[in-house]
Order: C-alpha cells, then sequence, then structure tokens
C-alpha cells in the first residue's frame, strides 16, 4: 500500500460519539441547537457553526480535559493503524473537530504518532472559549472548518475513512472510501466507489477482499483492483 494515502475522520469514526456534541450539551447555552439546525439545513457551513457554537461554550480547562478522558475509540482502531504503517501507506487522522481533544484522547489509548489536522480551541478567559481553523479554505465547496479535500496529498491514491458530513467532499474525489452511517448512505446516492463498515475489526478484511465487497458498485480501476488483491 506504499502508494495510498488514508485521510481518516476522527468524531464517529474512530470514537462512538461526537465529541464536540457532548461537549455542546453538557457546556454550552442550549441556543447552539438552533446553529446546528441551521448547519443541518445548509443555511451555514461548519465554519461559522462551530465558530458561534463554540463562543457559548462556558467550561474550566480541567472539565474539559476530563471529559477528554471518558472517549472511549474503537478498540480495534490501534491494530489497524499498526497494519496499514506496516504495509508501507501514510494515514492522517483529518477532523472537523478538535485537535488538543483528539490527540489527548488517542494518546491515552497509545496512538501517539499519527498527524492530527483538525481545529484548534482557544481560551479566552477562565471559562470562555473561541475555535481556530488553520485548515481552512476559502475555496472550500462546503464552507467547513477544515477543508478535507486539502489534505489529499499529489502523487498518491487517497482512500477515505469516515462516516458523516464532513466526510462527503473529500469522499468525491477520492479514490475509494470505507464508509458507514450517512457517508454510506452518500456514496450509494452518488455512485461513489466505496465499501461500508461498521467497526475497524472489519477493515483488514476489506483490505483484502474488497472487490467482492463491492460488486454492486461502480467500478474501479486496474490499479485499485491490484492493490486490494494484494495487500
Amino acid at each position: 500500500m506504499m502508494q495510498w494515502h488514508i485521510v481518516c475522520d476522527f468524531d464517529g469514526t474512530i470514537t462512538r460519539t461526537d465529541v464536540i456534541d457532548t461537549i455542546l450539551q453538557r457546556f454550552a447555552d442550549p441556543s447552539w441547537e438552533a446553529i446546528e439546525d441551521q448547519w443541518l439545513k445548509g443555511e451555514i457551513g461548519s465554519r461559522e457553526c462551530l465558530s458561534r457554537q463554540l463562543s457559548l461554550v462556558r467550561a474550566l480547562p480541567a472539565e474539559l480535559l476530563a471529559y477528554f478522558d471518558t472517549v472511549e475509540i474503537d478498540p480495534d482502531f490501534p491494530d489497524f493503524v499498526d497494519l496499514v504503517i506496516g504495509l508501507g501507506a501514510s494515514i492522517e487522522v483529518v477532523s472537523d473537530g478538535i485537535e488538543q481533544g483528539i490527540a489527548r484522547i488517542l494518546a491515552r489509548h497509545y496512538v501517539t504518532l499519527l498527524p492530527i489536522l483538525a481545529n484548534r480551541l482557544r481560551q479566552v478567559d477562565h471559562h470562555s472559549w473561541r475555535i481556530d481553523f488553520p485548515y481552512a479554505s476559502d475555496a472550500c465547496r462546503a464552507a467547513s472548518g477544515n477543508c478535507k479535500c486539502k489534505s489529499a496529498p499529489r502523487g498518491k491514491r487517497v482512500l477515505v475513512i469516515g462516516d458523516g458530513r464532513s466526510d462527503m467532499c473529500v469522499a468525491a474525489s477520492a479514490d475509494f472510501v470505507f464508509a458507514k452511517d450517512s457517508l454510506a448512505e452518500h456514496c450509494e446516492r452518488n455512485g461513489i466507489p466505496y465499501a461500508r463498515f461498521d467497526s475497524f475489526a472489519d477493515l483488514p478484511a476489506l483490505l483484502n477482499q474488497l472487490p467482492t465487497h463491492v460488486a454492486n458498485a461502480p467500478s474501479y480501476s486496474r490499479d485499485q483492483q491490484e492493490l486490494f488483491t494484494h495487500v
């Protein structure tokens, strides 16, 4: 897999829950839900949504850290990382979530060497916050906080692993997608080559048997077939 780069989502993909949603539920003024509705209706992009929502959070740093330390990940994710790195692929966690939370959660599960591309939480005063977007792009069609399409390097095939709306744009330009939940439905509706999965325990087999798992999906190149049948 030396020619492959893996773009892996975090919230709902590596984790079972959405970290930012839980922060908002626990620590934000309830008006965050009205902002969420605007985003779900496509009236605003995630960058504006997150910026407005995180400004409503009132929490001490210790409270946020204590919450991060309760978040569990898919137990098979660390082994999957070891597998694909051993096979020569590159992999990054690319998220529209919070970099500090992702790093702390992964470190607690002994995943410490992966590059993380995500938004950054900044403290305004002792209990107020803002969110910065170092990976945003004014050209992003989805107006995302983190333009995931920017993370796809030239000269490599791109495999996207994800579950939801923040992954849809990059999935459209990827060579292949491992998808669950609403991302799988999006790929099905839009003819994007994908394989459905439920947990990272499924993915080693998909790497080996991908052609039989996507018999009814749009066709993909001979190079892709050879890659997946020789992993």
